[in-house]
């Protein structure tokens, strides 16, 4: 079986951004006539049917701020017998926007996490740095709220002792610099595209490394170790080649492991039973 670590498909605000922006061609649906690409195709209960049968059997349902943790909880809580897990955090581009009342919002979390009517965490996450190039966009953080941001969610972590999935995007440095002060910490560096200097760094961390579709359409992207390595879609984002600008889902999964397999010259079911068990580790998933 396999486990998508990294997906957002709680979220069907995440999911109608993602069908502005998408354009259906009549090439592409003559190709793949039997790939989903309307709203209606992607109600949970389908999405996680395609997942389960592409033998992706567990998921697990990042959160990007406070109101969308509660509504992965409560995802969680409905389809946990389907294999839906979920993760607490706030996304770094939330974080100018929560200085001035940061400590209730951090509390606020903690008591989501040990809500007893709620299936327990597995993680906090997605939380990080993210000092992503180009002119200043409305609504991105300033670095010093992003690293406050993320010391306080680390503290969480620890406090629970939860492992901690990480978003890292041009902001390594600092990255490397916060995490020193949190030498307990676990995690995995999810959807990295960055250097071979800093995937090492990350390994020396002793941090897993999320691999998705991004490696199908940029393969200059560094590979870990297959033994550090865990499979993730970022659904409905980042889809992997052939599929590239239509709507991701966490049955992609398989196709990443397709990928990987080739590259690395073993058997699918030696990439799925590495990473698989990578996960399990990492977020103590139960087996099934």
């Amino acid at each position: 079986m396999l486990v998508d670590t990294h997906c957002h498909i709680h979220d069907q605000d995440t999911y109608n951004f993602a069908f502005s922006r998408q354009q259906i061609s009549k090439k592409f649906l003559h190709k793949y006539p039997d790939f989903p690409h309307t709203p209606a195709d992607f109600t949970p209960e389908k999405i996680i049917a395609r997942a389960h049968e592409n033998d992706v059997k567990q998921m697990i349902c990042v959160s990007t701020s406070y109101p969308d943790a509660k509504s992965a909880a409560e995802f969680a809580k409905k389809y946990q017998p389907d294999g839906i897990f979920w993760a607490l955090g706030i996304h770094p581009d939330e974080a100018e926007q929560l200085t001035d009342h940061l400590e209730d919002t951090i509390a606020k979390l903690k008591s989501l996490a040990i809500d007893p009517n709620l299936p327990n965490p597995v993680a906090i996450g997605e939380i990080g740095l993210d000092y992503r190039a180009g002119p200043p966009r409305p609504g991105v953080s300033e670095r010093g709220a992003q690293i406050r941001l993320l010391e306080q969610q680390l503290q969480l972590a620890s406090d629970l002792k939860l492992p901690v999935i990480f978003h890292v995007r041009d902001a390594f440095s600092d990255f490397f610099a916060v995490i020193k002060n949190f030498p307990s910490v676990s995690g995995v560096v999810h959807s990295f595209s960055d250097s071979k200097e800093n995937l090492d760094r990350s390994l020396s961390q002793g941090f897993f490394i999320g691999i998705n579709g991004l490696v199908t359409f940029a393969p200059e992207i560094p590979l870990p170790p297959l033994d550090r390595a865990l499979l993730e879609t970022d659904a409905p984002f980042l889809t992997p080649a052939p599929f590239r600008g239509k709507i991701n889902e966490s049955a992609q999964v398989k196709t990443v492991c397709q990928y990987l397999s080739g590259v690395l010259d073993l058997s699918e079911t030696e990439v799925e039973r590495i990473t698989t068990e990578n996960a399990r580790k990492l977020f103590r998933l139960p087996r099934i």
